[in-house]
């Protein structure tokens, strides 16, 4: 990790490895600011982003678990606006070329992104793209309930149940949260989640004491070659004082500051031993694939990604792809864009997370180099 640090490819790394409840591995090394020349340490945070599915997906299933929710219960039995969806037809140049949906909506598609849904982030110049921007769905200004607003008049990308799609779905599943349980988003995920497993830097925004704590992020001079060194700050990104002060989204998809000491905590939740938010079948549940066989996940960035699945919150690696250790089968794994990276084997009892702040560093070779050596050393 520290040679990508001395290539300026990344600003500092936070490394850790847990076989099984046993941290056997905890580093850090290059800059939490370079400008600052402040040393990245244990202490500081991290803008997590897509590292908060995984949280968000756990909410849900503590639901289930209560009874207050079913996985195939229909999304519009708790957000009304979500009913009498309209698809895009193929080809579609407007939002207006719809035809009806051909089923509801349900939670475990919003789970495992098939909804239909979209996000408005990576499929640059499509037609939904274009309509998600123009009626500003990823808006960290307006509520959850607002978002539900916003989307009741958007098309789906494609019948739910029919295609995979990474979406705002987790979000809109933060929603479900708070209308099942009365709660808002933050105040259930810090009841029922962070203060029981003692991940106290974790949440949606950090108060005045904590702002010296959170690393700065960068970003490469060019987004399509992820190894290059010309590392640029993103003071405004993704808008001025982000995670510094009260917001009123709590987005569930991304929203989340963390630290690794935060995400080792969660991580040992979900490995055995460790405290319980969840039951063991639960867990096992997220951990499976969800998508019918011959499925694959892809992005409109980086097309299909090989021998990957989906279950709630993260990847389920089915067959090792060109990038994965060998022997990495069974895989449950997610991170988030600045290049924060969680990952559980179940099959070899072992658990891996990077931290770093690079916009685009998601499965980005660092994070690959990284798992393979891991399981080299672990695996001996």
């Amino acid at each position: 990790m520290q040679s990508y640090v001395d290539r300026k490819i990344l600003a500092g790394v936070s490394s850790a490895v847990l076989h099984g409840q046993d941290l056997v591995h905890f580093e850090t090394c290059g800059w939490a600011d370079i400008e600052q020349g402040i040393p990245l340490e244990p202490q500081h945070l991290f803008r997590v982003f897509s590292n908060s599915k995984l949280v968000t997906s756990i909410a849900i299933m503590q639901l289930v678990e209560e009874g207050l929710l079913k996985l195939d219960d229909p999304l519009q039995d708790y957000l009304p606006q979500m009913a009498n969806r309209r698809v895009l037809l193929p080809g579609a140049t407007s939002i207006d070329q719809t035809e009806a949906a051909q089923s509801l909506i349900t939670i475990r598609q919003l789970l495992n992104h098939t909804s239909g849904l979209s996000y408005g982030l990576l499929d640059h110049g499509s037609t939904i793209y274009k309509a998600y921007v123009e009626r500003k769905v990823l808006n960290a200004f307006e509520p959850l309930s607002e978002l539900i607003n916003v989307l009741e008049d958007l098309p789906l990308s494609f019948h739910p149940g029919t295609a995979w799609e990474y979406s705002i779905a987790t979000d809109v599943l933060s929603r479900v949260v708070e209308v099942v349980s009365g709660d808002s988003f933050d105040i259930y995920l810090h009841h029922k989640i962070f203060s029981p497993l003692g991940m106290n830097d974790t949440g949606f925004w950090l108060p005045a004491h904590k702002h010296h704590r959170l690393c700065a992020y960068y970003a490469g001079s060019d987004p399509m070659n992820t190894l290059n060194r010309d590392l640029k700050r993103l003071d405004k990104s993704p808008y001025p004082e982000a995670f510094l002060k009260p917001i009123p989204r709590f987005s569930g998809g991304g929203g989340l500051v963390s630290s690794m000491q935060d995400m080792i905590r969660l991580m040992r939740s979900l490995m055995p031993g460790g405290p319980r938010v969840l039951q063991q079948e639960s867990i096992d549940l997220m951990m499976q694939n969800h998508l019918p066989d011959g499925w694959g996940i892809s992005f409109p960035s980086v097309g299909a990604v090989p021998g990957k699945g989906f279950g709630f919150g993260g990847a389920v690696t089915i067959t090792p792809g060109p990038n994965d250790p060998a022997q990495s089968e069974g895989e449950f794994e997610w991170g988030g864009i600045a290049g924060t990276h969680w990952w559980i084997s179940p099959r070899h009892n072992m658990a891996g997370l990077l931290m770093t702040q690079r916009q685009m560093a998601f499965w980005h070779p660092y994070s690959f180099e990284f798992k393979r050596l891991v399981y080299q050393a672990m695996l001996k």
